[in-house]
């Protein structure tokens, strides 16, 4: 009997998803439903697009309509599914066109994703008020733009929030950003190497409030204003980036269990409470690898790898997802930033007693020309001196050194065995002493 394996969403996890599935069976019936209008295509990309660096939002489809025909997966785009029936093994849809279907499936894998986050603010419901979501999302703040914006402001200093400040200013705009926390990029950084990035946006021209949330949205007709620690502050365009939250209602309307993060729960393989029943990416939670609490950590790279086990079990394989460092790196202006594991922050927060060492020191030998600056911080428990977490803030180099430090937190490595890392060197290209053997050095002093 052929299988029928039905995917609600198709974005990085979904599509992932279908063609793991496709991969262990190629006899299945593979459908993915989507209510957006494209498909396959790169969310991240899309602040990239808005600063000139890509020419159009049609360049960050990744899968275009041939690659779901050659793989035969029935893509059903501008579809919107509305329930989903557990013991009968269906999902209803709403066509574009209105008309209501029932599908059935033997496997299930929900990747219905995030939406845009808004507090509730006064005045919230006013128009003139964006967010970055969709390529829909970016036509709309695109459009804003050629149509003769001068100035915007951007609540939320997070990735996607600074992202496209920067985007808008490559664009010739004033760019405000608000923040509630103290701190720009609370996830990602600590806020010694936050305030490094922080100093290099406002050199900019950037204009950076923090510890002020927006208390009103002004304006008659649209919104013209908003009020942020008691400042009023004008603007041509308002752009939410609050922040996202899983988008769980199919589920928790189908009796699936929700777990800590407040996204749907999973175990090892990616699979729901329910049997034959995934969920993955932004919708999902699966454990940290280093406090092995459940986590939504929403990120791309995430979302692709736990597509890819869900999928594989869809098709009646065995895989089982490895767990979550939520790695992450950008690039604002001329500097990078990334992070791997826990920040000083969060091992506080989850009651681990850590040491850190942090060092500055150049991309390449000092005395070469173009060397530019580098800093990294390590995160070490204490007890244990394994390595927990690392920061790297810097002109280049960055990813490659937190996808370094990442391999030494997934193989257990300690502080000291860093330390002892055997590194190459060339003039052109890196300095004598690698800065991450200088930051384990400086953690080990403390140890001593």
């Amino acid at each position: 009997m052929v299988r029928r394996v039905l995917v609600i969403g198709a974005n990085a996890a979904g599509v992932e998803a279908a063609s793991a599935t496709r991969k262990k069976d190629r006899t299945a019936e593979i459908t993915l439903v989507t209510n957006e209008k494209n498909a396959g295509y790169s969310r991240c990309g899309l602040p990239f697009v808005i600063g000139g660096q890509i020419s159009c939002f049609r360049d960050l489809i990744v899968y275009p309509s041939a690659y779901f025909q050659m793989l035969k997966l029935n893509l059903r785009t501008e579809t919107k599914a509305t329930a989903i029936n557990t013991k009968e093994k269906t999902v209803t849809i709403v066509t574009k066109e209105g008309a209501t279907e029932v599908l059935p499936f033997d496997s299930l894998v929900i990747a219905t994703g995030a939406d845009s986050f808004m507090p509730p603010i006064k005045g919230k419901e006013k128009p003139g008020i964006l967010s970055l979501r969709s390529i829909e999302d970016g036509e709309k703040i695109d459009a804003a733009v050629k149509a003769g914006a001068k100035s915007a402001v951007i609540m939320g200093a997070g990735l996607i929030g600074l992202e496209v400040g920067v985007g808008l200013m490559e664009r010739g705009l004033k760019v405000t950003i608000v923040e509630m926390l103290p701190q720009i990029l609370p996830q990602l950084l600590d806020a010694d190497m936050a305030k490094l990035v922080q100093d290099h946006l406002q050199e900019k021209g950037m204009a950076i409030l923090t510890s002020k949330g927006v208390e009103e949205f002004l304006g008659e007709t649209k919104v013209s204003a908003v009020m942020a620690g008691g400042e009023k502050i004008e603007a041509d365009m308002f752009i939410s980036a609050f922040g996202v939250r899983a988008n769980t209602k199919l589920a928790v309307d189908a009796g699936i269990v929700l777990g800590e993060s407040r996204a749907i729960k999973t175990n090892g393989r990616m699979e729901t409470d329910v049997k034959d029943i995934y969920a993955v990416g932004d919708c999902a939670e699966a454990p940290n690898i280093i406090t092995h609490r459940p986590m939504c950590a929403q990120l791309g790279t995430i979302a692709v790898r736990q597509g890819k086990v869900a999928g594989a079990n869809a098709g009646g394989d065995y895989s089982q997802f490895s767990g979550i460092l939520a790695s992450a790196v950008t690039r604002l202006f001329e500097i990078e930033a990334g992070n791997t594991g826990l920040t000083e922050t969060a091992a506080a927060r989850n009651r681990i007693e850590v040491v850190t060492g942090a060092i500055s020191s150049k991309t390449k030998a000092d005395y070469f020309p173009g060397a530019k600056p580098i800093k990294i911080k390590l995160i070490v428990e204490k007890e244990s001196q394994h390595i927990i977490g690392g920061q790297v803030i810097g002109g280049e180099e960055v990813t490659q050194r937190i996808n370094c430090l990442s391999f030494a937190i997934q193989m257990g490595m300690t502080v000291r065995e860093l330390a002892k890392a055997d590194t190459a060197y060339a003039p052109p290209l890196c300095e004598t002493w690698e800065p991450m053997v200088l930051a384990a050095e400086m953690v080990l002093m403390k140890l001593r």
